[in-house]
């Protein structure tokens, strides 16, 4: 059947048998030079041919032929059961039967257009078949055609087709796209862009074929050179595989159960002014006879309804936490979870003064917890509750203390606040004597309201009140690790080993910075330790399970110690069973970090786009290698400039924003 110098195919592509022994020997267009098996090849032609690199071209190259004829003679007047040969195929439609014919011949039956089988059983394929694969071929040759006028479009930095000015999808995001049925369009061959700039695929087929560096932000920068992406579309989430909707497994509303009244306590949700999803309260009681106050942290209760293994908690798991963006929180739990167990209404705080304030009753769990100013929680209880809330913000709740309070308020909120002031402050010392760590660096809220395109950026001013409800919870964080300790509950326990601290950290934002590059990672365990940072020899966090998945892990775990409502029966997970659920929440979180640290930059960036050389003070952090890293406290934002002489730590700088680049998130000062 085969032999010397006969032309073959062999994994489509042209070949010459050079020898032929217990294998054939063959020489493949491109130069490779082979030993196969027999059924790995088929017979072209006979040949002769040389085996050069030449030859085998010229066999290869497309020939002219009057394809559709031969199928039309073929389909009318053939025999059904007939079947030609490649030679007769090759002799019909080119006229002569030569290697190049024959390989011409070839294509047509691989392309299986208009003819189907085996080199040597031929037929013609049916005329529905044909109709629809002539379709098909016609579609591919007029997107090549369309593509290739996009790309030189492209190149000649022409206007892409539909101006994005002119499409009638123009997205509120901030994202071009095209409408079904538009015609002609550049903007579908820009998918693998934009899959790209979102993270969806690691390559581009465009950028390719454009010579571009094939990163998400080249594909970012080109969306937006070419006016398909508008500076409002964020795509940081979707880069870190994070959801920027919230959860919808709804969360049912928590079960009939007893629960501890303790509606008659004053009992206040402290934040800032633009939180929405107020989940902690606290109340204070005493001070007794020998000094001890009573402490109450009232925390939302979602894990009441929201059971291991459920299909909100498993939910809950695969984000990890709440994905707070300036452009609008996207949460860990179902949106209704607000209004079944937020603290407080949800929404704007209330304008009226404090006492007139309407304050309705809400299911909690309740750390309840004795100390003296500066000690230990001792007496620890955990319990389901109801209670009634007041909403204050930090700028209020520093009026109150101060002393500055508004007429109409509740004088009885002062006591309350002074008294919790008191244990916050105490509180500090006992954490900072342990050898906790305090870093103060600045920080900026932003916000950003795609459809009015509007950023706004404002610094966090210093707050007592803030410090007062931090230390609180982690009052709360402590006592309930202590709790579940005394118990041996499996928990997440929160641990940090101690930095390679410096024996004399520099003052100010510069000692900050530097003793955040000397602390450690924290670790999650099932089993009680230290957390060096802090100050703390058990901890854990139980205060934000609305918005951290390992808060309402503890949770879970608290409820099925107390074996009430529905977790009567349910004993706690095991220590095998929590690891795997905690991994999996503190991996889906760590994303959720990287996904707003990347989002913020951006917002930061759009905000700055246009106000080049614009002034501001910053303040010197490190100095490094002919560079200083600076803070500016306006913005919140970490940078570098070039280091000047008699610049020193802790000193204001004035600065000016030199260029901006948004897809890199990027700001450059001097």
């Amino acid at each position: 059947m085969f032999r010397e110098k006969c032309l073959v195919a062999y994994k489509a592509k042209p070949a010459v048998v050079t020898a032929i022994g217990d294998k054939i020997d063959i020489s493949v267009l491109g130069g490779e030079k082979l030993r196969v098996r027999e059924k790995d090849i088929e017979l072209i032609h006979p040949g002769p041919l040389d085996a050069s690199a030449g030859a085998l071209a010229g066999a290869a190259e497309p020939l002219d032929g009057e394809i559709r004829d031969a199928w039309e003679l073929l389909g009318a007047g053939a025999d059904p059961a007939a079947r030609l040969t490649l030679k007769e195929l090759a002799e019909l439609v080119y006229g002569g039967y030569s290697p190049q014919t024959a390989w011409a011949a070839y294509g047509l039956l691989r392309e299986g257009v208009y003819f189907a089988g085996s080199p040597g059983a031929i037929s013609p394929c049916g005329a529905a078949a044909v109709e629809a694969a002539e379709q098909r071929r016609d579609g591919k040759l007029r997107d090549a055609r369309e593509r290739e006028g996009f790309l030189l479009r492209i190149r000649a930095n022409a206007p892409i087709l539909p101006k994005p000015e002119d499409s009638p999808d123009y997205q509120a995001a901030g994202r071009y796209s095209d409408s079904p049925g538009g015609g002609a369009t550049d903007l579908r061959f820009l998918q693998d862009v934009e899959a790209l700039a979102f993270g969806r695929s690691g390559k581009s087929r465009t950028l390719k074929d454009l010579g571009r560096p094939e990163t998400p932000e080249e594909a970012h920068r080109l969306l937006l050179s070419w006016g398909v992406w508008t500076p409002w579309v964020n795509p940081h989430p979707s880069r870190f595989g994070v959801s920027a909707v919230s959860a919808q497994e709804a969360v049912p509303p928590p079960p009939a159960e007893s629960r501890a009244d303790l509606a008659s306590l004053r009992s206040y949700a402290i934040d800032n002014a633009y939180s929405a999803d107020p989940d902690d309260a606290v109340s204070v009681e005493g001070p007794d006879s020998e000094g001890r106050y009573t402490l109450y942290v009232h925390v939302a209760d979602p894990a009441a309804s929201a059971l291991p293994g459920s299909p909100a908690d498993l939910e809950a798991r695969g984000r990890g936490a709440t994905l707070y963006l300036p452009e609008g929180p996207a949460r860990m739990l179902a949106e209704d979870v607000l209004s079944r167990f937020a603290l407080s209404p949800v929404g704007a705080l209330s304008p009226l003064p404090v006492r007139e304030r309407p304050a309705g009753v809400f299911p909690a769990l309740s750390f309840r917890l004795s100390l003296f100013p500066g000690g230990v929680p001792e007496n620890i209880e955990v319990f389901p509750s109801l209670v009634k809330v007041t909403r204050l913000s930090y700028e209020e709740a520093d009026r109150i203390v101060s002393g500055r309070v508004a007429s109409g308020d509740d004088p009885a909120a002062a006591s309350d606040l002074v008294a919790l002031a008191g244990l916050g402050e105490a509180n500090t010392a006992r954490r900072v004597k342990a050898g906790a760590v305090m870093i103060d660096l600045p920080e900026a809220h932003i916000a950003v309201d795609i459809p009015e395109r509007r950023i706004t950026v404002e610094p966090n001013a210093p707050s007592a009140a803030a410090a007062m409800v931090r230390e609180c919870m982690l009052l709360a964080g402590e006592a309930a690790a202590r709790w579940a300790s005394s118990r041996s509950l499996p928990f997440p326990y929160v641990c940090q080993e101690a930095g390679d601290l410096p024996g004399s950290p520099l003052p100010g934002p510069a000692g900050s910075w530097q003793l955040r590059r000397c602390m450690r990672a924290r670790t999650l365990s099932a089993k009680p330790g230290p957390h060096a940072g802090l100050g703390l020899e058990k901890y854990t966090q139980v205060t934000s399970p609305l918005r951290r998945y390992t808060d309402l892990l503890t949770h879970q775990q608290i409820r099925a110690a107390l074996g009430s409502g529905a977790y009567v029966g349910r004993p706690p997970l095991s220590e095998d069973e929590i690891l795997p659920a905690l991994a999996a929440g503190e991996a889906a979180s760590t994303a959720v970090v990287h996904a707003e640290r990347a989002s913020r930059g951006h917002w930061l960036a759009v905000y700055l786009s246009g106000m080049k050389d614009s002034q501001w003070e910053a303040v010197v952090l490190e100095k490094r290698g002919g560079f200083a890293a600076v803070i500016i406290p306006a913005l919140g934002l970490e940078t570098q400039i070039p280091l000047r002489d008699g610049m020193e730590l802790n000193d204001l700088a004035r600065i000016s924003l030199v260029s901006v680049r948004i897809p890199q998130a990027l700001a450059v000062f001097a």
